[in-house]
């Protein structure tokens, strides 16, 4: 598959992705990627955000492939057996945030602590997706531990591909353009047929 062949949903964390973002660099740049709009990016809830993930999956016009960045991937694994049969071709999951380590999560600037609703996300699905996944997992992600991602990646039947000391693979981290991620991006397409 390449980029015009299927709908890219874009599947932002916490905050939302800013306009550095890869995930919004890609939203400008690939003719068929749109984001999942959230009703608060700032009080996530897992069934409101899983919830409008089936609301644009359900709405694509081609097959669609989900792409995930931290919290964004732990609200795709909560969506997944939800979601219409056969329509996801697969998901691409960057940076996952562990959701069952979340007293570990350091805290967003300005705020004393993580919104309660962010526990809804919690515990971390541990079952295997019905769809091809590619988990991009960083050495020194703060939010989910390398051992983690191994484990989630097994449990969901993806692949992982693990970058030595990327942080948490968003504009902070310096992984604005990410051209190295747009091309892996490319190769999972292609895997998919």
């Amino acid at each position: 598959m390449r980029s015009g062949d299927v709908d890219i949903l874009l599947v932002p964390g916490f905050g939302n992705s800013g306009p550095d973002h890869w995930q919004s660099r890609w939203e400008r740049n690939l003719r068929t990627a749109r984001r999942v709009e959230q009703a608060s990016w700032e009080s996530p809830d897992e069934a409101v955000w899983s919830s409008a993930i089936r609301a644009a999956v359900t709405g694509a016009a081609r097959p669609v492939v989900l792409v995930g960045h931290s919290l964004g991937v732990a609200a795709i694994a909560h969506a997944a057996s939800r979601l219409p049969e056969g329509q996801v071709a697969g998901a691409f999951l960057v940076g996952p945030a562990d959701t069952d380590a979340i007293a570990g999560w350091p805290l967003p600037d300005g705020l004393p602590s993580w919104p309660a609703s962010v526990l809804t996300f919690a515990p971390m699905p541990m079952q295997r997706l019905p769809f091809p996944a590619r988990v991009i997992a960083s050495s020194n992600n703060v939010f989910c531990s390398i051992e983690r991602a191994e484990a989630i990646t097994t449990a969901w039947g993806g692949e992982l591909s693990v970058i030595a000391n990327a942080g948490h693979i968003n504009a902070e981290s310096g992984h604005g353009p990410w051209p190295d991620g747009l091309m892996t991006f490319g190769v999972f397409l292609k895997s998919l047929g």
